[in-house]
């Protein structure tokens, strides 16, 4: 049987010497496009590639309500997609919103999974101020980068309370404790996030932890439904699994691109690509995780 915990233990040590190296020697605090079009091309690829079995899922939800034609789950997932996609467009304050607090239930809860969970009847709001800090370190440490990532998005803050997200930050700190059974390893991602916002900007950190940590971690647990016993297997596996989702999505990333660079700098376009397509396909993705 696979050691799952072994595995993400190993990933949240490198992630997090990375981090620390990083903090130490590197100094980035500015987005040059280049770096801007990295960040693209990991998260369309390598994160959107952890909800590239959705698809498995949905089969597994059709077949219980004895639906047979498999192509109602496209249909309704493409469906979900767009209608997030339309309410942004015309809501967008109300749909950031929603977004950032059900993306930070979902990381806490997804990043939690390694490890024997601690329940009690306060674990959902455990997990939604364990997974805030994705959003409360770039909103203290970066405030003005942060907040004008909101305004290409079409959502404008005057200014962000800093006391606020101070207790805010504690809550989510004091979460790890209450959560796992094994801390040091929580505590270990908190401070990895903590300290990619440190030395990164807003985007590049948000794509390191989304890429690596995250969507990795998720991957490991979709290897082994795959293969219980082999992981090397399990991964050639999801890999061909997983491989036409993940072009089709990375393509139709470039299309939105391509479309929005007619009205907007690229640097904008993308952003506007990633977190408002980001929110179109996490959406779904979660409402089915649950299901």
């Amino acid at each position: 049987m696979i050691n799952l915990y072994k595995y993400n233990k190993t990933l949240s040590l490198i992630i997090f010497f990375f981090s620390l190296t990083s903090f130490a020697f590197v100094n980035l605090k500015s987005d040059t496009p280049i770096i801007t079009l990295i960040c693209f091309f990991l998260i369309a690829t390598v994160g959107v590639s952890h909800g590239s079995l959705d698809h498995l899922k949905g089969y597994k939800v059709l077949k219980f309500y004895k639906i047979k034609e498999k192509i109602k789950f496209y249909l309704a997932y493409i469906f979900f997609s767009l209608v997030v996609i339309l309410f942004w467009l015309n809501f967008p304050y109300l749909i950031l919103v929603l977004f950032l607090l059900i993306a930070s239930f979902h990381f806490g809860k997804e990043d939690s999974s390694f490890d024997k969970v601690k329940k009690n009847k306060f674990s959902n709001l455990l997990f939604f101020l364990k997974g805030s800090i994705i959003v409360l370190a770039p909103l203290y440490l970066h405030p003005t980068e942060t907040l004008k990532i909101f305004d290409v998005l079409n959502v404008e803050f005057s200014n962000i309370n800093s006391d606020v997200v101070v207790l805010l930050l504690g809550f989510s700190f004091l979460s790890n404790f209450f959560i796992n059974e094994k801390v040091m390893i929580a505590l270990i991602d908190f401070f990895t996030v903590i300290l990619l916002n440190f030395t990164f900007t807003p985007l590049v950190a948000f794509t390191i932890y989304f890429c690596f940590p995250h969507s990795v971690r998720h991957t490991f647990s979709l290897i082994i439904e795959l293969n219980k016993k082999n992981f090397i297997k399990g991964f050639k596996d999801f890999i061909v699994t997983a491989l036409p989702l993940t072009l089709i999505t990375a393509i139709l990333f470039l299309i939105s691109v391509y479309f929005l660079v007619n009205y907007y700098v690229l640097s904008e376009a993308i952003l506007k690509v990633i977190f408002i397509g980001l929110a179109s396909l996490t959406f779904p993705h979660i409402l089915l995780e649950y299901i």
